[in-house]
């Protein structure tokens, strides 16, 4: 079992709270959550534990407003971004669904530098950001349900078209949370495309 341990952290006039785990001077991946969702769910399905047997540093983020983290006027991207700067990360994985897929974009759009690599699962705000989607550098991987009803395949096709460094992976049978309906299978897809980064 891995050490899980929760903390809070003052980013300048406000504080969230995150789960952390793993080797703290391995590759970081920062895991945002769903609207319905928070950083206990990523303990709750076991992607912790995934991302610790890998010797990774593993930091799950309730954000501001979600989970035990109190509500911020900061906005998403500048709340990530102040986060990476107080814990000394100079780059991170960033995964990211649905409205955390949102946030996940917007940060590699205005931090390319800061993303080493990006996991979308049902992002939401596809469309919103496409003119600024050549910018994102960073090897993304693009999961989705088949079945999923807030935010459309079609929203999978923009991904693919735009970014540059992309692969995607449809889930069949499975909905808006398909990373929640398919565990096992999202583990796998996430292992795999980590280890493919040399991570």
């Amino acid at each position: 079992m891995a050490a899980i341990t929760e903390k809070t952290i003052d980013l300048g006039g406000f504080v969230v709270h995150f789960l952390e785990c793993g080797n703290p001077d391995g590759a970081a991946v920062v895991l945002l959550h769903g609207m319905k969702f928070q950083a206990e769910t990523w303990r709750e399905l076991g992607t912790l534990e995934v991302l610790a047997a890998m010797d990774l540093h593993v930091l799950a983020v309730d954000m501001p407003g979600f989970g035990k983290s109190p509500a911020s006027e900061s906005a998403p991207v500048e709340t990530l971004a102040r986060f990476f700067d107080r814990l000394g990360i100079d780059r991170a994985v960033v995964v990211g669904p649905s409205m955390g897929g949102r946030t996940a974009l917007e940060f590699a759009v205005a931090h390319p530098q800061r993303t080493s690599g990006l996991v979308l699962i049902g992002a939401v705000g596809v469309e919103e950001n496409r003119a600024e989607l050549s910018r994102i550098t960073a090897p993304t991987l693009i999961i989705w349900g088949a079945e999923d009803q807030v935010s459309p395949l079609s929203n999978s096709n923009v991904l693919v078209a735009e970014l540059q460094n992309a692969q995607r992976e449809i889930y069949p049978q499975a909905p808006h949370p398909c990373y929640l309906a398919q565990p096992d299978r999202w583990h796998a897809s996430l292992r795999t495309f980590l280890i493919d980064r040399h991570m």
